[in-house]
């Protein structure tokens, strides 16, 4: 569960603390309002292509940190352990945009490339635009995103091992 995004320097933010509780959170405002923003910057937090233009003007750099607290079975836990970054339950991605285009990515204080974050927010994070919804309609996410928010990973595996038997038996 993201429990904390922190901006600082991009665009019009110069710096801004979300701190974020159990259930649903909802940003609304009406346009213009800066709610993509926000939902820019947190892409960046999670591996999307980085350009120098969402610096705040005069600055040197910007910085988006996310924090999310997890399971210690989740499946970004797993993908960070894959990638040799260290994992306690906690992990925090964080990105710093340089004015002049380059970016440094960071999982859990760990160097790491974009590449990376994107790897391990994929199990994160879906975000859709207005008319985007091809993952809403793939069966395969809704279970994991099912089975992920009811903790049932355990299950699930046992079941997948139990079919596999059957299948097995049967051929």
């Amino acid at each position: 569960m993201l429990v904390q995004l922190a901006i600082r320097d991009i665009v019009l933010i110069d710096r801004l603390d979300l701190e974020f509780g159990r259930g649903l959170t909802v940003l609304t405002g009406e346009t213009g309002a800066g709610k993509s923003i926000l939902l820019d910057a947190f892409s960046l937090s999670l591996g999307a292509r980085g350009d120098g233009s969402l610096v705040r003007q005069g600055e040197a750099q910007g910085q988006v940190t996310a924090v999310f607290e997890l399971p210690f079975d989740h499946p970004a836990i797993a993908s960070a352990r894959g990638q040799d970054i260290e994992t306690e339950g906690e992990l925090i991605l964080r990105r710093v945009q340089m004015a002049d285009g380059r970016t440094r990515a960071f999982a859990n204080d760990q160097p790491v490339s974009a590449q990376a974050l994107r790897t391990i927010a994929r199990h994160l994070v879906e975000i859709h635009g207005q008319h985007d919804d091809r993952a809403l309609i793939d069966p395969n996410v809704h279970r994991q995103l099912v089975d992920a928010y009811g903790g049932l990973g355990p299950e699930r595996d046992r079941v997948r091992a139990a079919f596999a038997h059957v299948r097995a038996v049967e051929a």
